[in-house]
C-alpha cells in the first residue's frame, strides 16, 4: 500500500480547481493551503475564495461548484488530513 500524502492530495485538488473553474492560487497560497488546509469541504471552500480575494457569499453557484470539487476530492482522501500519514 502506498503511504498517503495529504500535500498531492491537496494539489490534485487545487489543479482541479485552477483548470475546472478558474481557481488559480497565487504560489504562496497554494503553499499555504499545502501546508496546513482546512479540515472540511466547507472551510477548504471558504479558505479557496479568501486566497482568490473573493467573497463566497456574493457567489453562491460558484461558491457550490467550488465547494462540489472539495468534497469530492476529500470524501477520496484516506482520513483527516491533520493525520501523519
Amino acid at each position: 500500500m502506498t503511504p498517503r500524502d495529504p500535500r498531492t492530495e491537496v494539489r490534485r485538488l487545487l489543479y482541479e480547481l485552477c483548470v475546472e473553474l478558474g481557481f488559480c492560487l497565487p504560489d504562496h497560497e497554494r503553499r499555504r493551503l499545502e501546508d496546513a488546509p482546512p479540515p472540511d469541504a466547507d472551510r477548504f471552500t471558504d479558505a479557496v475564495f479568501a486566497a482568490e480575494g473573493m467573497d463566497p457569499g456574493a457567489h453562491t453557484r460558484l461558491r457550490q461548484q467550488v465547494r462540489d470539487t472539495v468534497s469530492r476530492h476529500m470524501s477520496g482522501w484516506a482520513g483527516p488530513l491533520d493525520e501523519a500519514p
